[in-house]
């Protein structure tokens, strides 16, 4: 347990790095004196690298290892996390943002291997939302302390002081984490350059669990990943007319409203594994319902009962988008758990990048209307929806014939 807390404390670090944007996104346009899509340009290119990285990443922790991996992310998170602090433009600072996005994405799906090896099987779903909810607590404190010390100290100050954190955790990571319990070494087994590469990758997308797992991950995590990254707190300030005290209030109770339902979600899952697809759907309804109540409120404020309700239903997004690894997982053997995470976390980070772009240009596109470009959240949710439909029926029979091929194989065992 204490291994495994300290991968995820390395995801904590990862997080609040990722998150610092979106408390800073006025004053980054201020800083470098950018409009709404160039502005947006720093969070898609984070995701991009992000998103692009998590094949590459999955396969590298299936054949290296955990410590190797966390490793190589805390120098590039927190170099970018520096060099964001110390950038003198704007085209510094999307580098700093992209070596940002690289770090952090080889964070969670270490986490997840992390968590096979150290976890029995059947504690697989709870232990996905509690390094979830690590992650949450991480944007807790970008969203409480860097945006105090943002305007209290300045901007140099408080990303400097807050990159000294990655350097914490690189000193526990190379201490004491460990790839698996002693005693517990998994079986080598052979690579072979770019064939290896191209079969795991074609063995995982093969399996309709993990595509489903992917588009799970999709349609779930952005509306709330696009809110709380950057366009949350100038949609409550600008189009909502909120002070940025009352805005910030409301961002952090997404994320406590994300950690209260990822224990319900880890919980409801571990004991009732077929809730898995009716959580995923049901909360891209209530988002889908609550983002059209607002947008469509007659006035040009929603009431304040009605925006608080929208942030209590954003924070069961991440907790739904965690339901997509419990797609995956079982649909792959231990030798590609991590090539199979990377492939379903692309899901929710190319949904996110996709949306911070178009939320940009249309903002720029029309004078600032919130109501049009937060529109484009519903032509995302029912391509998602789409898919997942379609997968549903193939993903179930495959993971029962895996499940009965288990029981034939427990039986025939000589004692």
């Amino acid at each position: 347990m204490a291994v495994w807390g300290i991968g995820v404390s390395v995801y904590f670090v990862a997080v609040i790095f990722r998150t610092s944007l979106g408390v800073a996104g006025l004053d980054a346009a201020d800083r470098f004196h950018v409009n709404a899509s160039a502005l947006s340009t720093f969070s898609i290119l984070q995701l991009l690298v992000y998103a692009g990285m998590q094949i590459p990443v999955g396969l590298l922790v299936d054949r290296l290892g955990t410590k190797k991996v966390l490793t190589l992310g805390v120098v590039l998170f927190t170099a970018g996390q520096l060099g964001f602090a110390f950038s003198p433009s704007y085209g510094t600072a999307l580098a700093s943002r992209a070596l940002l996005g690289c770090g952090d994405a080889m964070t969670f799906i270490s986490v997840l291997r992390l968590g096979t090896r150290w976890f029995p099987a059947r504690r697989g779903p709870l232990v996905a939302q509690l390094a979830g909810l690590a992650g949450m607590a991480g944007n807790l404190v970008s969203t409480l302390v860097l945006a105090r010390l943002l305007h209290g100290i300045g901007w140099t100050p408080a990303f400097a002081g807050s990159s000294l954190a990655g350097v914490v955790v690189l000193v526990l990571l190379l201490l004491f984490l460990k790839d698996h319990p002693e005693g517990h070494e998994p079986e080598p087994f052979p690579h072979q350059g770019a064939a290896y590469v191209r079969r795991q990758i074609a063995a995982s997308w093969r399996e309709p669990g993990t595509r489903l797992g992917l588009w799970v991950h999709f349609t779930t995590q952005f509306p709330a990943m696009v809110f709380l990254l950057l366009w949350g707190l100038p949609f409550l300030v600008e189009a909502q007319g909120l002070s940025r005290a009352v805005a910030g209030e409301l961002l952090t109770l997404v994320v406590l409203s994300n950690m209260v339902v990822g224990l319900v979600y880890g919980q409801v899952v571990a004991r009732h594994h077929e809730a898995r697809l009716p959580l995923a759907l049901g909360t891209v309804g209530a988002t889908a319902l609550l983002w059209a109540a607002t947008l469509a409120c007659p006035g040009e404020r929603a009431p304040m009962w009605l925006l608080i309700v929208l942030c209590v239903v954003l924070g069961s997004c991440g907790p739904a988008s965690m339901l997509g690894f419990d797609f995956a997982r079982p649909a792959n053997p231990p030798e590609r758990q991590g090539t199979a995470s990377g492939i379903t976390n692309m899901g929710g980070f190319v949904a996110s990048m996709t949306t911070l772009f178009a939320v940009g240009v249309l903002l720029d596109a029309t004078d600032d209307n919130y109501t049009v470009a937060f529109s484009s959240v519903f032509v995302l949710q029912a391509i998602g929806v789409s898919q997942i439909l379609r997968l549903r029926g193939r993903a179930a029979r495959r993971e029962r014939e895996r499940l009965v091929a288990s029981r034939v194989e427990t039986v025939h065992v000589p004692a």
